[in-house]
């Protein structure tokens, strides 16, 4: 089993890319399409906010996501063998563990890291990092979400933005993931999602 993530910014074109590669028919067949984590969460449980304010609601919050992580390790297992394109990994979790951490001082990453090693969970083989600067990612928020872009949205948060781009790019602690590959994102995301599917293409081979 090949397992293919895609990550980076909330607007930064991961939804986009997946659903171009859902209706590729060299994937359409063979692969397992596994959603984020809010999509699988939004069926049993309330959603923790992106902005905590203490270790023990950011530790309760990664409790909540493995729940959605434990239902997507089930519907992999049901597949052996097949390729899985996951939208988003255990990385978001670590990397958002990591820049509360740094922003916060809330020291929960190494705890939130032992406890991931108890619990099932899926490790990309290879991660696509879409790379998105703040900048467009507040012009594609205006687009989709309208007035309401104008709102306070903590996940677009500059320190925020910089801290979990750090989280995988400059590696101060290890991914989970084997391989990471950056693909430079701000172009439309019709552009990228070509881009990412000659990526999934070539590594499931």
């Amino acid at each position: 089993m090949t397992i293919i993530c895609l990550e980076g910014p909330s607007y930064g074109g991961k939804t986009t890319a997946i659903g171009h590669l859902r209706t590729t028919p060299e994937l359409a067949d063979s692969a397992v399409f596994l959603g984020c984590y809010v999509r699988h969460l939004r069926r049993t449980h309330p959603i923790p906010p992106a902005r905590t304010y203490s270790a023990s609601e950011q530790f309760a919050a990664f409790e909540t996501f493995m729940t959605a992580e434990i239902d997507r390790v089930a519907q992999a297992t049901e597949n052996p063998g097949r390729l899985v394109i996951l939208d988003r990994s255990v990385d978001t979790l670590m990397a958002h563990a990591y820049a509360m951490d740094q922003l916060y001082g809330f020291r929960v990453h190494a705890q939130v890291r032992r406890r991931l090693e108890e619990l099932p969970h899926l490790r990309p083989d290879h991660t696509i990092y879409l790379d998105v600067s703040a900048e467009t990612l507040r012009r594609r928020r205006r687009t989709e979400a309208g007035s309401l872009a104008e709102s306070e949205y903590f996940l677009h948060d500059a320190a925020f933005l910089a801290q979990a781009r750090a989280y995988f790019l400059d590696k101060p602690r290890p991914p989970i993931t084997r391989q990471i590959t950056v693909l430079p994102a701000d172009a439309p995301p019709g552009h990228i999602a070509k881009t990412v599917q000659d990526l999934v293409e070539a590594w499931s081979r």
